[in-house]
């Protein structure tokens, strides 16, 4: 499926409680209306499939997930995304805002689960054709600060949310060198700031990918 010019694939990663959803909305809403056509999704989930792997996945109550059969499900859910939704959208031109991605696999499963990084990498670079983002942006949040906003009021965690904060230290010190290692599509912003100023910042960055790959509108 061919991606047609102007297109863009931006992906938001970060610890749980970064404020993905709110800046992915935020970002969505600037760029609608400066006319552009955009797809909010997220993962795992984006389609019927994969939203019945989101919830065998990070729901309780689904019995004893491994971590192999983890990341696997992990896989699929992307496979079906990356197929069904993202190219799709790419094809027509259509500007992608997806909360996670492959960053995602790599931190949660391939170092918080222990399972290597190389394997779920490569796992999920057949799974998804090779696809990559035009822009990662990373919300770095202390972990402690993540918890706090994720269950504040009755909000309860799903199975990752509830890993204890080692587990979750671990994924934040993987986003942080994967974004280290990047050769220069990935913005490290501070989720810490105010939801006005971050939301500016990551326009500004999207912004600046599209003036470099030509599909400002």
């Amino acid at each position: 499926m061919q991606r047609t010019p102007g297109a863009l694939f931006v992906v938001l990663e970060g610890g749980d409680g970064a404020g993905k959803s709110t800046q992915a909305a935020l970002l969505a809403s600037r760029l609608q209306e400066h006319g552009r056509e955009v797809v909010r999704t997220r993962e795992p989930g984006g389609t019927p499939i994969g939203e019945k792997l989101r919830s065998l996945v990070l729901d309780h109550g689904h019995g004893e997930v491994d971590a192999r059969t983890e990341a696997l499900m992990f896989a699929a859910a992307r496979a079906a995304h990356v197929e069904q939704l993202i190219l799709p959208a790419l094809a027509r031109g259509a500007t992608i805002i997806c909360d996670r991605y492959i960053d995602s696999s790599v931190a949660y499963q391939g170092v918080g689960r222990g399972l290597g990084t190389e394997d779920v990498l490569t796992l999920n670079r057949w799974a998804t054709a090779g696809l990559r983002p035009d822009l990662t942006i990373l919300l770095d949040v202390d972990p402690q600060a993540g918890r706090d906003r994720r269950t504040q009021g009755d909000a309860a965690e799903d199975r990752l949310e509830s890993e204890p904060d080692d587990f979750h230290a671990r994924i934040r010190q993987a986003f942080l060198d994967r974004a280290g290692n990047d050769d220069g599509a990935y913005v490290v912003l501070d989720a810490s700031l105010a939801v006005e100023e971050l939301s500016q910042r990551i326009t500004d960055a999207v912004a600046a990918v599209e003036q470099r790959t030509g599909s400002a509108s």
